[in-house]
C-alpha cells in the first residue's frame, strides 16, 4: 500500500516527463481518477442506479498542440508502445493497445484539433484490476482538450465523449457508471446515480468518522472488457428485456415479476439469473444508500455488499475464483462484508473492514488468497486540471 503522490507532485512528474519526451513544456496537465462502486454492477447498461466513489489514484494527461496534424500518445507505463498517427487516420482500431482509449477520445473531437496534439499519460491506476483505469485515461483527455481547444462541454458531455470512445473506437461495451463516477465524483462523497435520467447525488460518505476504511483488494486475475463475456452478459440482459416486454429491466421492481423467463429451456434458466442479478442488485443500491442518508452505522453496509458478490458469483457468473477467495478470506479474517467490483472476470474486490484491521486483513487476503496488492480508499474528488 504505497503512498500517492500529491496533485502537485504528480503534475510536476508527468510535466517533466513530457518536457523530455517532447523537448518543450506541456500547456497544460489534467487527471481524472479511476473508481471503486461500493454496489451497483451491471446495473448501468440496464436503467438502474450506481454507487461508485473515486479513488485517490488518478491518471494524468499533459498535453500541448501540434502543427504537423499528427497525433504522438505516448505513457510513461508503456515506454514501448508510443503511437504516432495522422489525425485524418483516426480509426476504430487504430491505434490499438492502451493508445486506443486516448486515440477514441481524439477521435471524437477531431474536427477541433486540425493541427495535432502531443500527448503524455502517467497513472498510479491499477491497469486491469477493475478499477476504471481505461475510464480514468479517457476522462482525463477530455477534460484537458475541453480546457485545452475551449470547447463549450458540460460534465454530462465529457462522460459521453469518453463512453463513447470506449463502446465505439475501442469496441468495449460499457455503460457510464466509470466515466460519470470520473468525471462527477467529489471528495468525501459516493455517487447515487440513476442511469436512466443520469440525475445524480452526493451521498456523504465520512467512514473515516466511523471508524472504518474500504479496502480494494487486487485479486492479480487480469480482465478485459473489449474480450471478456461482457458484452455477452449485455446481450442476455437485452434478451431478458425483450422476453419480459420492457425496455430496460430495471423497469421490473419486483424479482417475482421475473419468472416468465424461465420457460423450461436452459436458455430461459440463465436469462431468469441475469435478470435477477440485475433486479436485485438496483435494490442493493437502494438499500445501501438508505442506510447512508439514515445516518446509522455504516457497518450495516456490509452484509448488502456480501450479498451482492453472492448475485454476481451465482446468478451473473462473472466472479472468478481467485476473486470468491479474496472475498471469503476477507469475511474470515473479520470484514464487515465483501465483494468483487467491476465488470468481472477478474479484476478486484472491496471489502468495508474496521480502520484498525486494515493491516490484519490486507495480511490475510495476500497470504492465503495469493492476491498481489491492497488499496485503501477514501472517496476522493472526480476529474480535475492539476496545471
Amino acid at each position: 500500500m504505497s503512498e500517492l503522490p500529491t496533485d502537485e507532485e504528480a503534475a510536476a512528474r508527468a510535466a517533466e516527463a513530457f518536457t523530455t519526451r517532447f523537448g518543450g513544456a506541456p500547456e497544460g496537465v489534467w487527471a481524472a481518477p479511476g473508481r471503486v462502486n461500493v454496489i451497483g454492477e451491471h446495473t448501468d447498461y440496464n436503467g438502474g442506479h450506481v454507487l461508485p466513489v473515486a479513488l485517490p489514484h488518478t491518471t494524468r494527461a499533459a498535453l500541448a498542440r501540434r502543427d504537423d496534424g499528427r497525433v504522438v500518445l505516448v505513457s510513461a507505463q508503456h515506454a514501448d508502445a508510443d503511437a504516432d498517427v495522422a489525425v485524418v487516420d483516426l480509426t476504430p482500431g487504430t491505434p490499438g493497445g492502451w493508445a486506443g482509449y486516448p486515440a477514441g477520445v481524439l477521435h471524437q473531437l477531431r474536427e477541433h484539433l486540425p493541427g495535432g496534439l502531443s500527448l503524455l499519460v502517467d497513472g498510479d491506476v491499477p491497469a486491469g484490476a477493475g478499477l476504471s483505469s481505461s475510464a480514468a485515461l479517457e476522462c482525463a483527455v477530455a477534460l484537458a482538450l475541453r480546457d485545452l481547444l475551449g470547447l463549450d462541454l458540460g460534465p454530462g458531455d465529457l462522460v459521453d465523449v469518453a463512453r463513447r470512445a470506449e463502446n465505439d473506437f475501442v469496441g468495449a461495451p460499457t455503460g457510464i457508471l466509470d466515466q460519470s463516477a470520473s468525471v462527477l465524483c467529489t471528495a468525501g462523497h459516493a455517487l447515487y446515480l440513476d442511469t436512466r435520467d443520469r440525475s445524480s447525488e452526493q451521498v456523504p460518505l465520512d467512514l473515516e468518522a466511523a471508524g472504518l476504511a474500504l479496502l480494494v483488494v487486487d485479486s492479480g486475475t487480469t480482465h478485459d472488457h473489449a474480450a471478456s463475456g461482457y458484452g455477452d452478459r449485455r446481450r442476455e440482459c437485452e434478451e431478458a428485456a425483450r422476453r419480459l416486454g420492457v425496455g430496460l429491466l430495471c423497469d421490473v421492481r419486483d424479482v417475482a415479476d421475473l419468472a416468465s423467463l424461465d420457460d423450461g429451456s436452459p436458455e430461459g434458466a440463465v436469462l431468469l439469473r441475469r435478470a435477477r442479478h440485475v433486479v436485485s442488485e438496483d435494490a442493493r443500491v437502494e438499500e445501501v444508500v438508505g442506510l447512508l442518508r439514515a445516518g446509522g452505522d455504516p457497518r450495516e453496509v456490509g452484509p448488502v455488499l456480501t450479498a451482492g458478490h453472492a448475485s454476481l458469483r451465482d446468478d451473473f457468473e462473472v466472479s472468478v475464483p481467485e476473486l470468491d477467495a479474496v472475498v471469503e478470506v476477507a469475511l474470515a479474517a473479520g470484514a464487515h462484508g465483501a465483494r468483487m467490483v467491476g465488470g468481472g472476470f477478474g479484476g478486484s474486490a472491496v471489502a468495508l473492514v474496521d480502520a484498525a484491521a486494515v493491516d490484519d486483513v490486507a495480511a490475510a487476503v495476500s497470504e492465503r488468497a495469493g492476491a498481489p496488492r491492497s488499496y485503501v480508499v477514501v472517496p476522493a474528488a472526480g476529474a480535475r486540471r492539476l496545471s
